[in-house]
């Protein structure tokens, strides 16, 4: 069973980051076509997959096309239950279940101030109030899941697992931004950042070009973590 899955620009877009790991991460066969995010060719490209809109986007061996992130993680789910995608222990799968949907439904004020952008770091970016409560939200969600279950692995239920899918653009935010989080996320947030996945993804990012880059801020730069200046 090969999955293909349609993504956009990888330096931007989290959702298409999203679909990409629940593939990656858990071994699972598929097939990645790029799609015209920033260059306009979005539509034509999504023509023949109806109903879709918006990337990710994933059609399974028997041709059922998915167009939402979380419809898919809960099909590969379904569909490879020997895989753990999400916790074998009842009471964490449905913790896990359910930080899963509320970054997938919430965390707007996060989500529009601080798009996912993996070039290069913003120096002093003023984090307003809503974003802040957001921010609080998610550490509280995280220490919740580290705390109940993930105390034997980095990840927030031990092993990898949708939940972490889900939050690795978060991740990817904190880090572009510079947001002020506990020592503890911050360690949550280094671990994607050093996980061999999303280095890969990030390689394959930079080879992008992007003009005019978009989500600019009149804020000085700096490297991201790793880069030399």
């Amino acid at each position: 069973m090969t999955y293909e899955l349609y993504i956009g620009d990888r330096t931007f877009s989290s959702w298409s980051l999203r679909g990409w790991l629940m593939l990656e991460k858990f071994g699972l066969p598929y097939q990645a076509h790029m799609v015209g995010l920033y260059t306009g060719t979005m539509q034509a490209d999504l023509a023949h997959l109806t109903p879709a809109r918006t990337v990710p986007v994933m059609r399974t061996a028997e041709g059922y096309v998915l167009t939402d992130s979380l419809a898919m993680a809960e099909t590969l789910a379904e569909n490879h239950p020997n895989a753990n995608l999400y916790p074998p222990d009842p009471a964490a799968r449905a913790l896990a279940r359910s930080i899963t949907a509320e970054m997938h439904s919430g965390f707007h004020a996060l989500r529009s101030a601080c798009p996912m952008m993996l070039n290069f770091c913003w120096q002093e970016f003023e984090v307003s109030q809503a974003v802040q409560q957001d921010l609080h939200r998610i550490e509280e969600l995280w220490s919740l899941a580290r705390t109940r279950h993930g105390s034997d692995g980095p990840w927030l239920f031990g092993a990898y697992s949708l939940a972490d899918v889900f939050y690795a653009p978060v991740a990817m935010r904190m880090t572009a931004y510079g947001l002020p989080v506990s020592d503890a996320s911050r360690a949550y947030v280094d671990a994607h950042l050093n996980d061999a996945a999303f280095l890969a993804w990030r390689k394959a990012a930079m080879k992008e070009v992007h003009e005019p880059f978009p989500y600019q801020l009149p804020l000085e730069r700096k490297p991201w973590p790793g880069d030399r200046n």
